[in-house]
C-alpha cells in the first residue's frame, strides 16, 4: 500500500507500467508529480556503507514536507503512503525521498535530529478512507471560514485549509498585512467545524506557492514547482540589468518582485565589473559629457553633453577607458562628434529565409506555367495570321516537301546537260506564280461586280471556316 493515486492497493498494481524508481507519474499524489520534488539520482546505486540512512522525507498537502525516522525498518520507496506521528493523533503522508540524499536535505534545511518524529506503519485501508474523506471537505470548509472572517470584519484572507490525516485537527493558512485578533474567530471556527483549530500566517510568496498559477512567461510558477527557498529581491537587481523600474512588469503573481530577476544577476555583475562607473564624466573641448546609458551585451556606453543632452554618442568601453585616463592627466579630449567613428553598414544574409513569404512555394511551378501560357499565346497568334492570309486570297508558298529536290553531285557529274535543262525550266517556273496572281486578281474583280441574273437565296447553314487552310 504505497501509492496514493486514487487507489489504496499495492504500488505495482495500482500504478501499472508508469511506476518507476522515482515514483509514480500520476499527477494526483505520487512520486515525481510532486511540487518541489527532489530527483533521486542514487536510486539505482546500492549503498556500499553498512549503516543505512533511517530518515525519510514525507510530503503532505502542497509544499509542506518533514523528516521522519523509520525505526521499524519498513521497506519504503518513493510514493509509499505512510502513517506518521503527529500531535495530537497521527497524520498520513507520501514518501518523497529516501536514502542518502535525505541527510543532505536535512543538512541544507538545518533540521535537527532531536526533533525527528517516527513512522508508525504503512497506511492501511481505514487510514486511507479517513484521509480521503477529510481531503474532500477542505474546499467547503475554506469557503465557510472566509464567510465567518468577513462577518467578523477581520482584514485577512484564508488562503488554504489542510486537514490532518485522522481528521482530528484542521490548519488554516492566511495572509494579512496587520496583526489579527483571533479570540472570537477561533471560537466560531471550533463551534462550526467541531475540531481542533490551528492558525498559521504565511507570506504572499508562500501563498502563490500553495495556490499555483501561470506566470507572465507562460510557464507554471517557479515557487510552486521547483523553487524551495525565497531570496530577497530589491529594485537594485532591476537597475543592474538595465530594466525600467515599472512595478507592473517587474511584479509577479504574488504582487512582489519576480524571483527570476535573481537568476541572471551574477552574470550581469561579472559583465559590469569591466565597465567604468556609470557616473563617469568626460572633459571635452566642447564641454563636459556624462554617461546616459549602458549596453552590457554590446559593451558600449552612451554619452551626451551636459548643456545639450538631446544628441547621444556611443563608444566602446576600451575607448572610454582611454579618455578617462587622458582626463586624469589633465588633458581634454576631442569633442564627441569627432571621436565618433562612422559605422560600417553590415549586410545581413538571411540563410534560413524566414522573412521570405514565398519560401514554402516551389519556384519551378511558376516557370512552367509561364512557359505554357507563352506557348498558347504563340499558337493563337499563328492561327490569326493564317486566317488573315486566307482572307487576302494570297497564294500559299510551296511546302518543303513539294519543292523540287536538287540533283546530287554524282548525277551532275554523270549528266552535265542537267544544268542547262534546269536553267531553261527556271523562267517557266517563275512565270507560273505570276499567272496565278493575275487569275486571282480577275476573280476578285468579278466577285465585286454584282450579277443581275444571279438568284438570291438564304443560306440555312453557313460555311465552316477551315482553320488548317
Amino acid at each position: 500500500m504505497s501509492c496514493g493515486c486514487k487507489t489504496s492497493g499495492d504500488s505495482a498494481h495500482s500504478c501499472g507500467p508508469k511506476k518507476t524508481a522515482n515514483g509514480c507519474e500520476n499527477v494526483n499524489t505520487c512520486g515525481n508529480s510532486y511540487k518541489l520534488s527532489v530527483f533521486d539520482w542514487l536510486s539505482n546505486i546500492s549503498n556500499p556503507a553498512p549503516n543505512r540512512c533511517d530518515f525519510v522525507e514525507v510530503r503532505f498537502k502542497n509544499d509542506r514536507k518533514s523528516f521522519y525516522k523509520n525505526i521499524n525498518n519498513i521497506p519504503l520507496h518513493i510514493g509509499s503512503v505512510v502513517t506518521v506521528e503527529s500531535s495530537p493523533g497521527h497524520d498520513v503522508g507520501v514518501v518523497s525521498l529516501t536514502g542518502e540524499l535525505v541527510k543532505i536535505q536535512m543538512k541544507k534545511k538545518r533540521f535537527s535530529d532531536d526533533s525527528v518524529l517516527k513512522i508508525y506503519r504503512l497506511a492501511n485501508q481505514k487510514d486511507l478512507e479517513v484521509w480521503q474523506e477529510a481531503r474532500k471537505k477542505e474546499e467547503s470548509v475554506k469557503i465557510e471560514a472566509r464567510k465567518i472572517a468577513h462577518r467578523l470584519g477581520l482584514e485577512m484572507k484564508i488562503t488554504d485549509v489542510e486537514y490532518q490525516g485522522d481528521a482530528s485537527k484542521v490548519t488554516f493558512y492566511y495572509t494579512a498585512d496587520n496583526r489579527i485578533d483571533f479570540r472570537q474567530l477561533i471560537k466560531d471556527y471550533a463551534g462550526a467545524f467541531r475540531t481542533k483549530i490551528d492558525m498559521k500566517q504565511i507570506g504572499f510568496r508562500q501563498e502563490a506557492a500553495k495556490v499555483g498559477g501561470i506566470g507572465s512567461c507562460g510557464r507554471e510558477l517557479c515557487c510552486s514547482t521547483w523553487l524551495t527557498d525565497f531570496r530577497s529581491v530589491n529594485t537594485n537587481v532591476a537597475r543592474y540589468q538595465q530594466l525600467s523600474i515599472n512595478p507592473q512588469k517587474l511584479a509577479g503573481q504574488c504582487g512582489k518582485l519576480k524571483c527570476c530577476l535573481n537568476y541572471e544577476l551574477d552574470s550581469y555583475l561579472d559583465a559590469l565589473s569591466n565597465f567604468p562607473s556609470s557616473s563617469t564624466m568626460l572633459d571635452t573641448e566642447k564641454g563636459r559629457a556624462f554617461c546616459i546609458k549602458i549596453d552590457v551585451f554590446k559593451k558600449k556606453m552612451w554619452f551626451a553633453y551636459v548643456d545639450n543632452s538631446i544628441a547621444w554618442y556611443d563608444f566602446d568601453i576600451e575607448l572610454v577607458k582611454k579618455l578617462i585616463a587622458k582626463n586624469k592627466r589633465g588633458e581634454k579630449t576631442l569633442p564627441l562628434e569627432e571621436l565618433k567613428q562612422p559605422e560600417t553598414p553590415f549586410a545581413s544574409i538571411d540563410l534560413i529565409q524566414e522573412n521570405n513569404v514565398d519560401r514554402f512555394e516551389k519556384k519551378g511551378r511558376n516557370n512552367n506555367k509561364n512557359r505554357n501560357q507563352n506557348r498558347q499565346n504563340n499558337n493563337q497568334n499563328n492561327q490569326n495570321q493564317g486566317q488573315r492570309k486566307n482572307t487576302n486570297n494570297r497564294p500559299e508558298r510551296q511546302e518543303r516537301s513539294e519543292r523540287p529536290e536538287r540533283p546530287q553531285k554524282q548525277e551532275r557529274q554523270q549528266n552535265p546537260n542537267l544544268n542547262n535543262q534546269q536553267k531553261q525550266q527556271k523562267p517557266q517556273q517563275q512565270q507560273k506564280p505570276q499567272l496565278e496572281k493575275a487569275e486571282a486578281a480577275t476573280d476578285s474583280q468579278a466577285d465585286k461586280k454584282p450579277n443581275p441574273n444571279k438568284k438570291k437565296f438564304k443560306k440555312k447553314f453557313p460555311p465552316k471556316k477551315d482553320n488548317n487552310a
